[in-house]
């Protein structure tokens, strides 16, 4: 599998944006989960799909992600990041001048009490918050889409974990809730894609 993963890293090209590649050599030397260029550029790939002008981000660290969501959306799409962290809001922010973003907000604190105060819908919410919140991410989330948006989140193969069959962890209970939640709830038609460490990708019914 470690080969297939390099021949689909080879295939986004060599000539990779030099910030995006600073940004992934800070994950690796301080042990900061991203969500990687594969996850990125599906990301950027449902943005332009759907023609995206609303997105939040429920846990965005140091703006990763959000850099691919921006990328593909136009300058009028609106993108709006949570994180509790005041240091990676000043990061994230950091990168996104250097690359010349205007458009996203960055909002701290919890993401899931920030959801609740943001009025109107959103084409897409992508979700990485602490995995034992999960399922309360799933049920705040899906009552904010608009008819035809997306709910994206990460970590939904939990490396492996999911394959636990009485999981003691806090964390994988929380993804296994999430996908079984994800996969039976009418309001949504879910599939994962086994990139990355595993990507839901729920359309709102």
């Amino acid at each position: 599998m470690d080969g297939l993963q390099d021949y689909l890293l080879d295939l986004l090209g060599k000539k990779r944006n030099s910030v995006i590649l600073e940004m992934e050599k800070y994950a690796n030397k301080h042990e900061f989960p991203i969500v990687g260029p594969l996850v990125g550029q599906l990301l950027s790939q449902y943005t332009q799909l759907i023609s995206a002008n609303r997105i939040l981000e429920l846990g965005s660290g140091y703006g990763y992600s959000a850099i691919y969501f921006a990328k593909a959306a136009s300058d009028e799409t609106e993108i709006i990041c949570t994180d509790t962290s005041e240091e990676n809001k000043n990061l994230a922010f950091s990168y996104f001048k250097r690359l010349a973003i205007t458009n996203i907000k960055f909002i701290v604190g919890d993401a899931l009490k920030v959801i609740n105060q943001l009025q109107g819908k959103f084409d897409i919410i992508f979700n990485d918050v602490d995995k034992q919140r999960y399922p309360q991410a799933f049920n705040l989330a899906v009552p904010k889409l608009r008819k035809g948006g997306l709910l994206i989140t990460d970590n939904a193969l939990w490396y492996g974990q999911v394959l636990e069959s009485k999981p003691k962890r806090e964390s994988t209970v929380g993804v296994k809730e999430y996908n079984t939640l994800a996969f039976s709830d009418p309001r949504v038609l879910s599939t994962i894609i086994p990139i990355g460490d595993g990507i839901c990708v729920s359309i709102k019914q």
